[in-house]
């Protein structure tokens, strides 16, 4: 993550609560390297488990990020920056149009029968996901 970026979503984070006077043990890792793990784990496409030596344990990684996710800071921090580049862009931060599109997933035996189906169109034995995007391509909802 280059200084600019960093710039950018460092006011985003929360501040541990050891640093604003609440108390509790000093975290061991950089928000930074946290976020830089992440990054590079979604971009390469690889499992927790496989994280190379030059970041965090995957289990802190896994662990920062859980915790994120579950507080909503990850939806938060995308908002955020999707209302910057509509912002970049000339355009105001809500989208006024939307496309919808459906992908077909395949998927393994190993999924329930719950959670998969039969997409006739395509032949396909999978899943099914409905994508929302604004006119600039950006991610607005996922429907699985």
């Amino acid at each position: 993550m280059s200084d600019a970026e960093w710039a950018v979503v460092r006011d985003l984070l929360p501040v541990p609560g050891w640093l604003s006077g609440c108390g509790g043990r000093p975290e061991g890792y950089c928000h930074r390297q946290m976020i830089d793990a992440v990054r590079y784990l979604v971009d390469n496409g690889i499992k927790w488990r496989a994280m190379p030596a030059d970041f965090p344990p995957w289990p802190r990684v896994y662990a920062f990020f859980a915790r994120w996710r579950d507080t909503g800071l990850v939806t938060e921090l995308h908002d955020r920056l999707r209302e910057a580049v509509r912002a970049g862009e000339g355009r105001g931060a809500d989208p006024s149009a939307g496309v919808v599109d459906s992908q077909s997933v395949k998927a393994d035996a190993t999924v329930t029968f719950g959670s998969r189906g039969f997409d006739a169109g395509k032949k396909i034995n999978g899943r099914k996901r409905h994508l929302l995007t604004d006119t600039l391509g950006l991610l607005l909802e996922v429907v699985p």
